[in-house]
């Protein structure tokens, strides 16, 4: 199933090309945060709207993902169904992402 946004709120969206139109333009960012290391190395922790339902049927739709790019969790990766549950999920990876940094 395809997925877009209203504001935070996730709405179905079973017409594949309206659905394809938001995706080009819709806003997917949840939250971007840049981390640095002791030698000015950057970590950089991503969660975004995926659109897609990443479950594949398996649980309620996962919807949203955080993923950490650099350091030693790069490629660190975690989703979930809602916004808000985003927002708590950027909140831990960039937690985790600090207490890894040397």
């Amino acid at each position: 199933m395809n997925y877009i946004l209203d504001g935070h709120k996730v709405i179905e969206e079973p017409d594949i090309s309206k659905w394809a139109q938001w995706f080009q333009v819709g806003d997917r960012v949840v939250k971007k945060t840049t981390l640095q290391d002791k030698e000015g190395i950057s970590v950089k922790i991503s969660t975004v709207f995926l659109g897609l339902d990443h479950s594949f049927s398996d649980g309620p739709p996962l919807l949203f993902e955080t993923m950490v790019f650099g350091g030693e969790l790069d490629q660190e990766m975690d989703r979930c169904t809602t916004w808000d549950e985003a927002v708590i999920m950027h909140g831990l990876m960039c937690d985790k992402a600090k207490y890894s940094i040397k």
